[in-house]
């Protein structure tokens, strides 16, 4: 039993001494491969940045040139290491182990893919302000796993990709202009044409507003103490340009208002006071 197991060790140490020209000359493949990789990810970076594409599939590409420098080198360099090896069996190998690492990393390979589809996809830029699964904040950085968005509280949030790729994203920035809109009030007995004139030219004084694109003033409601106008506009894309238009709607239409004499009404509390009447009297009979 002994002999068996000495002989079975000297064959292996025999033949791991054999392949060690061999796992030289690979390492050699891999150190090179390194060299390569890192070279033709910056010729394809000055290639590509000679051109209008966005940084996030720049980086894709970046990433698919290193892979595919580095897939090559292994390949090699197994076949240097183990000469019966051939590309088909080993790419048939690898197809074998493909299926079982994508059962056992699922989720890892899902936002890999989601990644790459996300780079690929024209909207959702960096830069751009989006709104997902509650989630509202500028696209910073993507990565073939996650994107990085931050708040616009100043938190980082890191987002994995198939969040991003399965469920509706709200992108506030796709076009430079969108549109805005506030709620004002009038009292029951105001003019409505006029007020909706006033209102209408103090929108249009708002140095934020674009005008070109209309402004619309409409009356929508009878609420409980005034006439409700919905006042739309259009302004800047980003979330601080919709705070600063708004502003000025707000304080315009407040001081065009009050400068016309229409009264922008608050709610109205009536109170009512009952005589307390003492029992066995009448009401209206004098106290004794």
């Amino acid at each position: 039993m002994f002999d068996i197991i000495n002989n079975q060790l000297n064959i292996m140490w025999t033949s791991f001494v054999q392949l060690i020209p061999q796992m030289m000359i690979a390492f050699a493949i891999l150190l090179i491969t390194g060299l390569v990789a890192s070279f033709a990810a910056k010729i394809a970076d000055k290639i590509v940045g000679k051109t209008d594409i966005r940084p996030s599939l720049r980086n894709l590409i970046e990433t698919l040139v290193k892979l595919g420098v580095w897939l090559t080198g292994i390949f090699v360099a197994a076949i240097v290491v183990f000469p019966g090896l051939t590309v088909g069996s080993l790419i048939a190998g690898l197809g074998i182990g493909a299926v079982a690492i994508g059962f056992a990393f699922q989720d890892i390979f899902e936002n890999f893919l989601a990644g790459v589809l996300i780079m690929l996809r024209e909207k959702m830029r960096i830069g751009d302000v989006i709104e997902a699964e509650g989630i509202t904040g500028k696209v910073e950085h993507i990565t073939l796993r996650e994107t990085h968005v931050r708040k616009l509280s100043g938190e980082l949030t890191v987002v994995p990709n198939s969040i991003l790729f399965k469920n509706p994203v709200e992108i506030f920035t796709d076009e430079t202009k969108r549109r805005h809109e506030v709620d004002a009030g009038v009292s029951y007995d105001t003019d409505l044409d006029e007020a909706a004139e006033v209102i209408r030219k103090a929108v249009e004084s708002c140095s934020n507003v674009d005008t070109e694109k209309g402004i619309d003033v409409f009356a929508y409601e009878f609420g409980a103490s005034s006439v409700n106008y919905k006042v739309r506009w259009w302004s800047g894309s980003k979330p601080r340009d919709g705070h600063e238009s708004r502003d000025q709607v707000v304080r315009a239409i407040k001081r065009a208002l009050d400068n016309a004499g229409i009264e922008i009404p608050f709610p109205y509390v009536t109170h009512t006071f009952k005589e307390r009447v003492p029992l066995g009297k009448e009401p209206g009979e004098p106290n004794a």
